[in-house]
């Protein structure tokens, strides 16, 4: 089973290091982003980057991400795996594209990740859900 939480954990980083690579240009057709993600959550990912090139921003930085396993089901031999995250996003901003400025006033901070990972027919582990709450919320 630690395998499994080790695996799924990684799945998790690996996710938000796809992204923020790909928000560097707010590039939503990156092929990595698949690496990690599916479902829901590479649409997400997706959508959100293609928002942002839409609008004309891209995003610096990088978040600050302390994951952990909440829950693991079936306990015996996991399939799905409930990861708790308080994310810090205060690196991690909105600038726009054409001149370099912020996006606007608000300021990163903590912010309070559940995201479901499930193991896939291939064995490998990825981000199937997430959302993402408030600044503060955690």
């Amino acid at each position: 089973m630690d395998k499994a939480k080790q695996a799924a954990l990684a799945a998790y980083r690996g996710m938000w290091q796809d992204f923020v690579s790909a928000g560097i240009t707010s590039d939503w057709q990156s092929p990595k982003l698949g690496q990690y993600a599916t479902g829901i959550a590479l649409t997400n990912l997706s959508r959100s980057l293609y928002a942002d090139h839409y609008n004309g921003l891209v995003t610096k930085g990088e978040p600050v991400l302390n994951p952990s396993v909440s829950s693991v089901d079936p306990p015996d031999d996991p399939t799905k795996i409930i990861i708790a995250d308080c994310g810090d996003s205060t690196h991690w901003l909105k600038y726009r594209a054409d001149n370099g400025q912020l996006a606007d006033n608000e300021p990163g901070g903590h912010q309070l990740i559940n995201a479901i990972v499930q193991k896939q027919v291939d064995g490998s582990w990825k981000v199937s859900d997430y959302g993402v709450h408030d600044v503060g919320s955690c």
